[in-house]
């Protein structure tokens, strides 16, 4: 990951986006219909903790990056039920309001052992909380090809 998508991950970690959104595919022939081929364990190899679930309340955010761009995720954050009118997801508009706190990002990185470099560090300024979970969410799905 890079540095926004970290800081995006522990956001939707912290909103509890887990609790309801799992990221797997399992086998079944209801599930592969709806979002492909089974998950396998390399699409969450660098997860520390991985975010498989085991209970969906809202779709399964496995492949969701390579399915969405960034502009479809920032309006279904800021209001869930402009994108579908009978989801019960929070709107998340706020985060956009919040200025991304990096005083442990590079902290993170180094404990995840994740690489990174200085021009990613000094691209976290002025980011928003909305910012870092895009980041994050549009990344997911596109470690496999």
């Amino acid at each position: 990951y890079k540095p926004l998508e970290v800081e995006g991950r522990d956001i939707y970690i912290r909103e509890g986006c887990n609790n309801c959104h799992t990221q797997t595919v399992r086998p079944l022939p209801f599930e592969t219909a709806r979002y492909g081929p089974p998950s396998k364990i390399e699409e969450s190899a660098i997860d520390r903790p991985h975010l498989w679930g085991s209970r969906r309340t809202g779709p399964d955010l496995a492949r969701v990056g390579a399915k969405y761009p960034a502009a479809w995720h920032y309006l279904h954050l800021k209001d869930p039920r402009s994108m579908y009118r009978d989801s019960n997801m929070p709107a998340y508009a706020w985060l956009n309001e919040r200025k991304l706190d990096t005083s442990y990002t590079e902290k993170k990185m180094h404990v995840l052992g994740y690489p990174y470099a200085a021009a990613d560090m000094q691209a976290l300024a002025g980011k928003t909380e909305m910012d870092a979970l895009i980041a994050y969410l549009t990344r997911l799905g596109k470690e496999l090809k």
